[in-house]
């Protein structure tokens, strides 16, 4: 599946018993669940109505609130059947329908700052941790799957466990404005941001920024990592202000899988994960402006967990290493 690029597929539900007491102990849902509902399913309506005569087809609500509670859980199909009086079938076919759905919308939800738009950016990630010129922040996050029927040996990551290694840009204020959603867990982060729309395209009309990142990216004119070792005082200050600004993209990782338990584990095939992911970005951009998030970063991950560093051409490594001195020099 390439970025962006999803299928859809219909839903059969049977009849469900709907109640309005959506939110149990095990679930965190850190939006107005109401209004995420509604707000849901005037989106995906076209693609979910159902055409069937039958009196006891599921209304789009109903198979929003279904996906909901599971991609807010993170539960067994049986459990989030159980607790809605539908069958397990249904549960699974419902949160296939409505994944594939906010999938398509990818593209709307997730955008990368405008021209306009550069200059409020900048300003918000300077307040946030005295970066200048910074208009994203970039990272890789693991959602854990179960072990695939087919190339099973593909997902399995670093730290052994079979997983799809999402690529994810953010701003200051959590919001996603580009992911990479379609590699096994075996996937170096380096080649995943070396083969992503996003390079291709800053590689050829350079940005009017840069995008922080760790040590798995390459130094680029627009992709700022640390210095290895800060030689220098004015180093160090930049390698500060680096750290404080890049948090923004370990609290969005973690407010993600918070705010959508089921991405810690998806008991689905690769490409099911995929789509789900994709929902769950979707959904958690729509969240961002109609929620309060004060959320402590995730822990950053140590070194040795990057994997070894990929080569890249020379000259990019120098065209980089001059905008960094330039920013060193002049701010630091």
């Amino acid at each position: 599946m390439l970025e962006g690029e999803v299928t859809a597929k219909g839903s059969t539900p049977s009849a469900p018993n709907l109640s309005n007491s959506t939110q149990q102990k095990n679930c965190t849902i850190v939006f107005d669940l109401d209004l995420m509902t509604s707000t849901t399913s005037d989106l995906v309506r076209p693609q979910l109505q159902c055409r069937t005569l039958r009196s006891h087809a599921l209304t789009v609500e109903e198979q929003v609130l279904i996906a909901l509670r599971f991609y807010a859980c993170g539960t067994f199909y049986e459990v989030i059947a159980d607790s809605m009086g539908v069958h397990r079938t249904t549960v699974g076919e419902v949160v296939t329908a409505v994944s594939d759905a906010l999938a398509r919308l990818l593209d709307h939800f997730v955008t990368f700052p405008t021209d306009g738009q550069i200059a409020k950016v900048k300003q918000k990630f300077f307040l946030l941790g005295d970066m200048p010129n910074t208009i994203g922040v970039i990272d890789c996050t693991h959602v854990h799957i179960q072990a695939p029927r087919q190339r099973e040996w593909e997902y399995v990551n670093r730290k052994g466990r079979h997983s799809i290694n999402v690529q994810l840009v953010g701003d200051a204020d959590l919001a996603i404005t580009n992911c990479v959603v379609r590699w096994p867990g075996s996937v170096h982060d380096a080649r995943i941001f070396r083969e992503s729309r996003l390079f291709t395209e800053f590689q050829t009309n350079t940005p009017d920024g840069v995008i922080l990142a760790d040590s798995a990216c390459p130094l680029l004119p627009w992709v700022m990592p640390p210095f290895p070792t800060a030689n220098t005082p004015s180093q160090m200050r930049y390698n500060n202000a680096h750290g404080r600004t890049s948090c923004a993209i370990e609290s969005l990782n973690g407010v993600l899988k918070r705010r959508f338990a089921c991405l810690n584990y998806l008991r689905v095939e690769p490409q099911g994960a995929c789509q789900i992911t994709l929902a769950c970005i979707v959904l958690h951009n729509i969240a961002v402006p109609l929620s309060d998030i004060d959320d402590p970063p995730e822990p950053l991950a140590p070194a040795d967990d990057l994997g070894p560093p990929m080569d890249f051409p020379l000259n990019e490594r120098l065209s980089g290493g001059a905008r960094r001195d330039a920013i060193v020099c002049n701010y630091f």
